[in-house]
């Protein structure tokens, strides 16, 4: 029995060998699909720390630093709120200028009666619906017939509006420019202080605003003076010099206004380094708010419901543009880091 059953035992060994050689060529592939996941789950790791490495090299970038800084408190102190809330203002002041204006030329039309006339003509001629027609000569007869009493009520009522104005601008501008959020109490003024100083703000601004549109005008009048008299209007290389030397002009005069308002209006007098940058800032800001609005108001105003609409939705646009540029310049030259940039002259209140 024994030498029989020993030739039995390879042969049974090699029955066996392929079973086992199958199990291990089963169960072979798995530790590859394990390693092409890590190294799949390895390279996303690397990837995303590569990202952020340079995300983070960027934000330490001293510009790039400062421009987070300024968003992040332009945020954190209600710049949107503000800047809708001074465009709210900004617009319901446009009602009493209105009524100034029309006085204004009531008493125009009153001392010339020809012209008056000429303006009755016109209407008659160029409307065709008879009731408009006679609609609009007695609003205009009005206007010239009641022209002191909407004159005066316009004058008060532009007086009071531009002084809440310049108070809500003030406001939203020294919460951007305080080193902390909440008023100190310092800060708090008596009512007859604060209309005062806001009545005399109101009037330095109107000033500023009157020798920037100074500015401007005259330095185009004189332009195309002097490209007439030099003949030189035929030359069509030079046309964009004197363009660029015309946005040149218009920037300066941006510069002269923002210069004002960020000296003037904060209560913590700023930095003279960071001034003169956030105002250069604020200045090619508002001249690109101006030439965007200029192109694209006439293209509002050629549908029907742009007529009717297109010339209040621009004007509250421009308003608001302006007030968030002004309050976004206002944290960041609050926010500047400067080594050795002294603070602007003046009295400063800590």
């Amino acid at each position: 029995m024994t030498p029989d059953n020993n030739p039995q035992r390879p042969t049974q060994e090699l029955d066996y060998e392929p079973i086992r050689k199958m199990e291990t060529d089963d169960a072979a592939p798995e530790p590859a699909q394990r390693k092409e996941g890590d190294d799949d789950e390895g390279i996303a790791s690397k990837a995303l720390e590569t990202v952020t490495e340079t995300a983070e090299k960027i934000q330490r970038r001293p510009m790039v630093a400062h421009l987070i800084r300024a968003m992040e408190r332009f945020n954190d102190r209600m710049g949107n709120q503000f800047g809708a809330a001074i465009t709210y203002f900004s617009f319901l002041s446009m009602i009493p200028i209105l009524m100034v204006s029309f006085a204004a030329a009531g008493f125009m039309l009153a001392s010339h009666p020809t012209l008056l006339q000429d303006i009755f003509n016109k209407i008659l001629t160029n409307v065709s619906d008879p009731t408009l027609a006679t609609t609009l000569k007695s609003t205009i007869n009005t206007a010239v017939q009641q022209r002191t009493t909407v004159g005066i009520v316009g004058l008060l009522v532009a007086l009071y509006s531009g002084i809440n104005w310049m108070g809500n601008l003030r406001e939203a501008i020294r919460a951007q420019s305080r080193d902390e959020w909440e008023r100190n109490p310092q800060d708090q003024e008596k009512i007859w202080v604060k209309y005062f100083r806001d009545f005399i703000s109101l009037i330095g601004l109107l000033i500023a605003l009157v020798i920037t549109l100074a500015i401007t005008s005259v330095a185009g009048s004189a332009q195309e003076m002097i490209i007439s008299a030099l003949y030189l209007d035929y030359i069509s290389w030079l046309k964009p010099v004197w363009h660029l030397i015309g946005l040149a002009i218009s920037i300066l005069a941006n510069f002269l206004l923002f210069f004002w308002i960020f000296w003037r209006l904060p209560r913590h007098r700023p930095r003279r380094r960071a001034l003169i940058r956030g105002t250069f800032i604020a200045a090619i800001g508002f001249e690109v708010i101006k030439i965007v609005m200029t192109y694209t108001l006439p293209s509002l105003v050629k549908s029907p419901s742009g007529a009717a609409f297109g010339s209040v939705l621009g004007l509250m646009a421009f308003f608001y543009f302006f007030a968030r540029l002004t309050l976004f310049c206002a944290a960041w030259i609050a926010t500047a880091e400067y080594k050795d940039d002294p603070k602007m002259p003046g009295k400063s209140h800590n």
